[in-house]
Formats: structure tokens, sequence, C-alpha cells
């Protein structure tokens, strides 16, 4: 079942219906679905070639065999290089086709010179019959390759699209799934498909799980290391940053600390997983990073948050076998960690909640109010007119008391620093949205949540 993708799959066929042949780079994490929507694009004029770890020449001879099929006779040849080959290709095709080159990374391990190489064949304007999709899941190789403004092929692609983690509404619709089951599966898996179809073809959480994750023969029991594999010069450093992130480390100083290494060494690696989105900046509503030291850093990625909170910590045991032990400590403390993924998508989903009012991005804010006591607001934004504060708290709670947490709220409202002036809209985020609010608050549920994420 393919969902979502739309937009991607809109830009990708106007660039290849361009009057002139076009150079086109996808790119993204590894199981995001590039493979999935190049297939999607594929038809009889396109030449598919998935590339691997293999010596150039092995790879040379097999993509001249899969370009076989449009151009008879064109394996027989042995090509000396790259070069030769695309120019050859250009020569030979009496009409226009598309060659997608997927895992790009890998040729240009095996062949450094390949970016420039491309760069000559398209200033040269040597694939005027052919249209050419690099692919590739990594993203630093990516970025030196593309992106970087000294990179061979920086400026020369006509369409440059980094494919994201899908959202919870699109896993709401692939299983089915209600808002409040949506949620819970969206903070184990995040937005990432093949997860989803490892999930699917289980049956159910549990058996997925058990199967997959706590498991030590499980297609996802080391999901991390195959992950980071692609981001080789990094992986080392990273996975050991995550590890503590997901114990509880959360500050510059404490990573710092625990590395035993200077938290300048640590900046570096730090903003490379933040890039690659694995990593967020949390920083108190209002703050930047020049005007705070109370960043803390949280893993972003769904699953990776699940891995490092709960699988690694019992690999151990997990590697003995005992993952049915794993699974009950899993399951016992799933509701606590699901809450704060649901705290998380309630702020992203306030931008895009309200159809009369535009907020800009929501943050948390904690620090000192103005009786001089410590406040932590879980959901705080600001309309763009800068005229409302949208104040909030999130609770994945089954029967909350509403009207003391609208009380509470409403307290700390009035020793917020930055108030003053504000008109203030309170918001309630609940697992169970109630058949009636407190007059003058807001409540969202699951449902409210789910389908404004994007």
């Amino acid at each position: 079942m393919f969902v979502n993708r739309e937009e991607e799959l809109s830009r990708l066929k106007v660039a290849l219906n361009q009057e002139k042949a076009q150079l086109i780079v996808l790119y993204g994490r590894r199981r995001c679905g590039k493979s999935a929507l190049i297939r999607r694009l594929v038809d009889k004029d396109t030449v598919y070639f998935s590339s691997d770890m293999r010596e150039m020449p092995l790879q040379i001879r097999s993509l001249s065999e899969r370009i076989e099929k449009e151009v008879p006779g064109f394996s027989v040849p042995t090509y000396p290089g790259w070069d030769s080959l695309f120019r050859s290709l250009n020569r030979s095709l009496k009409h226009r086709i598309t060659l997608c080159i997927d895992e790009f990374p890998y040729l240009v391990k095996n062949s450094p010179d390949l970016p420039s190489v491309l760069q000559n064949i398209h200033d040269d304007d040597a694939h005027s019959n052919f249209n050419l999709i690099l692919c590739g899941s990594s993203q630093m190789m990516m970025h030196d390759m593309v992106l970087n403004k000294n990179a061979p092929l920086y400026g020369r692609a006509g369409e440059i699209l980094k494919i994201h983690p899908m959202s919870p509404a699109c896993l709401m619709e692939y299983f089915r799934f209600s808002a409040l089951e949506s949620v819970t599966e969206y903070s184990i898996w995040g937005g990432v498909p093949r997860y989803w179809e490892i999930r699917k073809l289980s049956g159910s959480l549990d058996k997925t799980l058990s199967y997959h994750v706590v498991n030590q023969y499980g297609l996802l029991a080391d999901e991390p290391e195959k992950l980071f594999s692609d981001e080789i010069r990094t992986s080392v450093q990273a996975f050991t940053l995550l590890s503590l992130i997901g114990s509880g480390c959360h500050r510059l100083s404490e990573l710092a600390a625990r590395t035993e290494k200077p938290s300048t060494h640590l900046s570096g690696i730090l903003s490379f997983l933040v890039d690659l989105k694995y990593v967020r900046r949390e920083l108190p509503f209002g703050e930047t990073v020049r005007s705070t030291r109370k960043t803390l850093y949280k893993i972003n990625d769904p699953f990776l948050n699940f891995w490092f909170t709960f699988v690694l910590p019992d690999k151990s045991r997990i590697d003995l076998g005992l993952g049915s032990q794993v699974l009950r400590k899993i399951k016992k403390n799933l509701d606590s960690y699901v809450a704060q993924a649901w705290e998380e998508m309630c702020r992203k989903s306030v931008p895009f909640m309200f159809r009369n009012r535009e907020f800009k991005p929501a943050s948390r804010w904690w620090g000192n109010g103005l009786d001089r006591k410590p406040i932590e607001i879980d959901v705080i934004a600001e309309s763009s007119d800068k005229k409302t504060l949208l104040v909030g708290e999130s609770k994945w709670t089954e029967k909350p008391d509403i009207q003391e947490e609208v009380f509470v709220l409403l307290n700390k409202v009035k020793y917020l620093p930055f108030a003053s002036g504000k008109e203030i809209m309170p918001v309630l985020f609940l697992k169970h949205k109630p058949e009636f609010s407190p007059s003058g608050v807001s409540i969202f549920g699951p449902e409210d949540v789910v389908r404004f994420i994007k």
C-alpha cells in the first residue's frame, strides 16, 4: 500500500517532463521510502539501477546490462570508465529515457571521481537524451557531492528532494488505526515506512516488538548500527551520544562529562545529528542558542528514541534470549514513554490547527516565574501578529481532573514573565477529549492533534 508522497511525485513528474534533460537528486535517511518513490515513477522508458559495494568494473558491467533493455547490444563493449559509459549511452539513445541510480554513494566509495565525471557530463550537455536521477541514503555524502557549495554537482540539479519521514496521519491511514492508537504506534515507529511494513506483517504491536525488536535475530534489533553505517565517519560518536541522550543526559555539560571530552569537541557531531533530524535542540520559549545556556538535546527520531530508551539498556538480556522480560518492562513503562512523545506531537500540531489565527512553531518553556519559583509549560506559541500567546499543558492519563488541570494552568499563566500585555489562549491536550470543555479553555485530543502534524 502506497500512501502520501503526492507532492514529491508531482515535483518529480514535472522535472522529468521538462524540455531539457534533468539531473535530479533524492536523498534522506535509510528506510524512508526513496526507492519505493522512484519505483512509483518507473515506466517502460526508465532504467533503474541499484548500486552496491562491488568495485567499479563490476558495477559498470552491471549497469550496462541493465541498459541493454533500452539499447540492444549496449552491454557488448567493455567500458573503461564511467565517462565512456554515460557518453556512449547518450549517443546510442533514439529517444529520451530516465536513468535512476539508487544508492549512488556506494558507487562513489569505489569511484571517488564519479561526481566530477558527472559534472563534466552535465556541463558538456552529454546527457541530453536521458534524465539522470541520483538517490542516496548517506546524507553526509549526498550533501558533500551536491549541496556543499564546493561540491562538483553543486547548482546543477534541476530538482533536489530530501525525503522526510511521514506524518502520524499517514500512519493512521496506512493501518486504519484510531487517532489514539496512532499516537502510541507513532511514538514507537515514527514516520519510517519500512518500520510500518514490518509492523503490519507481524499483526500486532506485541508480536512486532517481540519478534523484530527485543529478539537477537529481529530485523530491527540492531537498527541504529545499520542506520549509522551510512555515515561511517561519525557512527561511533553518534551512537555514543544517542545512547547517553537516551539514558537521560540532555545537557551539553552532562554529555561532555560522560564522554570525558571538552564540550567544544562535541558541538560538531551534535550539530550533524540535529541537521539529520536524529536529534533536536530544545530551547525555552523566546530564547535562542546564543542567548541561553539552557539548551537540551533530545532524540528526535521516535524509533531511535524507543530503541535507546528500552532496547540498548537491556541488550545483554536480549542477546541471551530473554526478550520476554524486556517486553514486560517496556509494557510497564510504555504509557510514560508515550506521554513524552504526545507532548512533542502537541507542539508540532499547533501552527496548523487554527484557521482564523496563525501561530509560530510551539516550544516548551521552563524557568523562574515572577514569584521566583520554577515553572514549566509544555506547549507555548506566539501568534504571528505577536498579540496572542497559546499556553498549554499535555496529559496522557485516562481520567485527569480537568477542572484541576485548568486551575493549575491558569495559575502558571499569572506568573509568566513574558505574558504581560498579551491575550492568553489556554489549551489542554488530553488523551481523551471530553464532550464539554470549561468556559474559556480549548481542549484537544488525539483526533485533533494527529491530523495537523505535517
